[in-house]
């Protein structure tokens, strides 16, 4: 018997073995990183959401949500090439690409980003004490009002509706600063110190919903026609309606706020974004369950383009076709 036979039948399904697993193994994934804020924000829970979207949809896509410091964080990754896409708010990326806010003295580039879609609205809702008789925006002068910690976004946006209605804080009883850490301003609110709060951030939110139901909150409507200049005059920022019943005994309340986006580099390959896209969209319905707030939208092209950004190829591709 030769040496060739005796071999032969060892060999042989090892080599058909080696052969099948070499044939049927996919091809790997590439990595794409998506920057979101810090844990426990709404930011990152939608980063996750769009992360196992994506992963599901997209078989050579690998998505891994990345929780950043905030916007400035991740608007400097997505420039540099250490992430992908990002979540980033309206105002936020409006400032970095006209150098103005906290980006006026940084002296970083972003015109290299543009823009995938908007993800979700982030209003801004005036929260009153129900026995205050604040009704509308004009009814706060001469109130106790809390604006949020220096620096923080409360703040900043207290000091534009300051100057859109051209009032001083001398217009009110009392301005505080409480910080909204370890529910601080909440619990200001619930004990009267205060007889309104500035609140930012998605509808329904569970601490509203507490307080309409433990310290009788109630909305303020800010259909106000210096609040139409203000938004008018900054791209940046859109008109809402927070809808009836979102909390109990809620009518519809009118509102003004930012968008979160997704931000991509231009580096990012026309095939990928349009794939990107094309899984969010299908899965629209996936995303709303996970939370209301998350019902997307086509771009407002002339808007985008009037906070001095461009919607990426790709994206373009896709609405054109969508």
């Amino acid at each position: 018997m030769s040496t060739y036979n005796t071999i032969k039948p060892i060999w042989a399904p090892l080599l058909l073995i080696f052969f099948l697993c070499f044939y049927f193994v996919p091809a790997l994934a590439f990595d794409i990183f998506l920057g979101t804020a810090g844990p426990g924000t709404f930011s990152y829970f939608s980063g996750r959401v769009l992360e196992r979207t994506i992963n599901k949809q997209i078989k050579d896509i690998h998505c891994k949500a990345l929780a950043g410091s905030g916007d400035i964080h991740n608007l400097t990754n997505l420039q540099q090439g250490s992430l992908d896409i990002a979540l980033i708010d309206s105002r936020m990326l409006y400032d970095a690409m006209n150098k103005t806010g906290n980006f006026q003295f940084l002296d970083i580039n972003y015109k290299s980003l543009s823009v995938l879609v908007p993800l979700y609205n982030v209003p801004i809702t005036l929260i009153v004490r129900h026995n205050t008789g604040i009704k509308k925006l004009d009814d706060l002068k001469g109130k106790r009002i809390n604006v949020g910690a220096p620096l923080s976004p409360q703040n900043y946006l207290f000091r534009m509706i300051l100057t859109a209605k051209r009032w001083s804080k001398k217009d009110f009883m009392l301005v505080t600063e409480i910080s909204d850490s370890q529910s601080q301003d909440t619990m200001a609110f619930c004990y009267g110190i205060i007889d309104a709060m500035i609140h930012i951030g998605i509808h329904p939110a569970p601490s509203l919903q507490q307080l309409f139901k433990l310290c009788k909150a109630d909305m303020a409507d800010m259909n106000d026609s210096d609040i139409d200049k203000l938004v008018f005059s900054h791209p940046a920022f859109s008109k809402f309606i927070i809808p009836a019943g979102t909390y109990t005994g809620q009518t519809d309340i009118n509102t003004f706020g930012s968008q979160t986006i997704l931000v991509a580099s231009q580096d990012l390959d026309e095939e990928t974004v349009y794939k990107i896209l094309d899984a969010i969209f299908s899965n629209r319905k996936r995303l709303s369950n996970a939370n209301p707030a998350l019902s997307l939208q086509k771009p407002n092209i002339s808007k985008i383009k009037s906070m001095g950004i461009n919607l990426h190829a790709g994206a373009v591709k896709y609405f054109s076709r969508h």
